[in-house]
């Protein structure tokens, strides 16, 4: 199969149309204008509807009733216009609606700047609007996980009618790679039997809500949706394993952070140093289980993330307190060096007896 070179974010627009997406509603923000650019020039051609929103509250609403309606459909953001998107993105999960949600992350708090950052870690592993709830996140490490990644990410918002979101930095949405669009993996969806359809006269109207006056009644929804989300957890935590053979020193990182990383385990190695990788792939549910599978000649663990230190609290929990974890990050839309990285490790290692 042949490989196109594109840049991330047509890249994702494209595997989104491949999937069978139907709708895209969105809001212009850098550092993800080109998807929505995208959407607008090819969707129309594939029977695909896009429809650029007055704003992000908008389109979060425009892909709640598109959903409700059974349709496959996707929405696309960065950091700021993903924060007023979460009243929407709690509405969905608690309508428990299948729908797909990019966020091209830039630096902040706040406006922040179009720089890369992974400063979303916990608006998106944690919910980010009210209520008990997570959505499945993504975290590519190159072009070619996003394209695949956004298809199953399609296949798994319908499987359990649970909304998706597949979170990259900016370097993700502007790079240019190779990419192959392999056919979509395909699940035994459940049926559609509860999208608002039109009843045609042969059965009762379905109602699409997440309002739930009655304590009992809202408890019960409450329930059902923790009962969906163990099963996400014991299904579909990926992550990969790099160098784990016999490391001194495990990094823990993601995205295209991931693979500055790899480049800073090789300089240890040329070293005398021998370090490891676990990436997780999916930040929710997080890969809890790869922290039992580390060797026993580590001797620590450093976290490496483009933000404050976020993930940092999900690998202290993985680990348990069985090693020491450090932190090393940059913020702002500033980028890691392999050799500040290779710095930091021998500073952890030198203090690790």
């Amino acid at each position: 199969m042949a490989r196109i070179l594109m840049k991330g974010n047509e890249a994702i627009g494209a595997a989104a149309i491949k999937a069978g997406c139907k709708f895209f509603f969105g809001y212009p923000i850098t550092p993800q204008n080109e998807l929505p650019e995208f959407m607008a020039r090819e969707f129309g051609k594939h029977g695909g509807t896009f429809l650029q929103a007055e704003s992000e509250v908008a389109a979060i609403n425009m892909v709640y009733g598109a959903a409700g309606a059974g349709a496959r459909v996707m929405t696309s953001s960065s950091s700021p216009g993903i924060a007023l998107k979460q009243e929407g993105i709690s509405y969905i999960a608690g309508a428990e609606l299948p729908c797909v949600i990019v966020n091209i992350v830039r630096g902040g708090p706040g406006l922040g700047g179009i720089q890369p950052a992974q400063s979303d870690y916990y608006q998106s592993t944690r919910g980010g609007g009210n209520g008990d709830y997570r959505l499945v996140v993504y975290a590519p490490a190159n072009l070619q996980e996003a394209v695949d990644l956004t298809m199953e990410a399609f296949e798994v918002a319908d499987y359990y009618r649970n909304p998706v979101m597949v979170l990259g930095d900016g370097m993700i949405g502007q790079m240019m790679e190779p990419i192959e669009f392999k056919e979509p993996k395909k699940r035994e969806l459940p049926s559609k039997d509860w999208a608002t359809t039109g009843t045609k006269g042969k059965r009762k109207p379905n109602i699409i809500n997440s309002l739930r006056l009655a304590p009992a009644e809202l408890e019960k929804l409450n329930h059902k949706i923790q009962d969906k989300l163990k099963k996400i957890e014991e299904n579909e935590v990926m992550y990969e394993m790099y160098n784990m053979e016999k490391p001194e020193l495990v990094f823990c990182a993601y995205g295209t952070t991931s693979r500055i990383v790899k480049n800073t385990i090789e300089l240890l190695k040329s070293e005398g140093i021998n370090a490891g990788l676990i990436r997780p792939i999916t930040l929710w549910p997080f890969p809890y289980k790869a922290f039992e599978e580390i060797p026993e000649t580590a001797k620590a663990i450093l976290t490496v993330e483009m933000s404050c230190g976020q993930m940092v609290d999900d690998v202290k929990i993985g680990i348990s307190g069985k090693l020491p974890v450090g932190f090393y990050g940059r913020v702002g839309g500033m980028i890691p060096s392999p050799q500040e990285i290779v710095d930091k490790a021998k500073e952890m290692l030198g203090g690790v007896k």
